[in-house]
């Protein structure tokens, strides 16, 4: 395990499927990760990092932005309507744009700000009831109505359930985006981010597997 294993892996899993090598990026999750293992991570050379919560960005990243340079911030967590201007100023992307709500505020901030980061809208391909995402009956018509928006929509995400088979989420997936012309699969995390990646991820979360367990004191 750690980040050159990853990165290894990462690459035989391009190959085995037949994708350009580098097709994939790989997020390393730091969410309540340790800052030295954050910063042995960065010394790595690696630049491309996801967070939770927009509070423990805000709190971690400037000072590693700072004296590291093209680092990349993507939120892979669930964005409260009243952290949307925090967000759109601390990342890079967003991976969850789940409801209409929060699509009607970053569309209104866009506006007002003149940026908005790229977004993936997350799918609740499980259709779990306690879990965040548009249902896939819903995605189609929810894609179009952010694109109204002129939202800068550039992929999907999901988190498949954790007792059903991973490939048949991200093969899911992968077809809402491929009919809807949307190139950037989120999707993919420890334990099976090799199995995305074969079903066409552009974007592998992961980070036990680079950092170690979490401590969640």
């Amino acid at each position: 395990m750690g980040l050159e294993d990853i990165q290894a892996r990462t690459a035989r899993a391009e190959s085995e499927a037949g994708r350009t090598a580098g097709a994939v990026t790989l997020i390393a999750v730091s969410k309540v990760q340790p800052l030295d293992r954050v910063e042995s991570v960065l010394e790595a050379g690696h630049r491309v990092f996801g967070e939770n919560r927009v509070q423990e960005a805000q709190g971690k990243w400037p000072e590693f932005r700072e004296r590291f340079d093209g680092v990349q911030l993507h939120l892979i967590g669930p964005l409260q309507t009243n952290k949307a201007r925090a967000a759109m100023e601390s990342f890079d992307a967003i991976h969850t744009l789940d409801r209409p709500k929060l699509a009607g505020t970053l569309a209104r901030l866009a506006q007002e700000t003149g940026h908005c980061p790229p977004l993936f809208i997350q799918v609740n391909t499980g259709e779990e009831p306690q879990k965040a995402g548009v249902l896939p009956s819903e995605a189609d018509g929810f894609i179009k109505d952010a694109r109204a928006l002129d939202l800068p929509v550039t992929g999907l995400m999901c988190i498949p359930p954790v007792d059903e088979e991973p490939s048949l989420h991200f093969a899911l997936l992968a077809k809402i985006a491929e009919r809807n012309g949307l190139e950037g699969l989120s999707m993919g995390m420890s334990s099976d981010f090799e199995q995305a990646i074969a079903q066409g991820a552009t974007h592998v979360r992961v980070g036990s597997a680079i950092f170690g367990a979490r401590d969640y004191g």
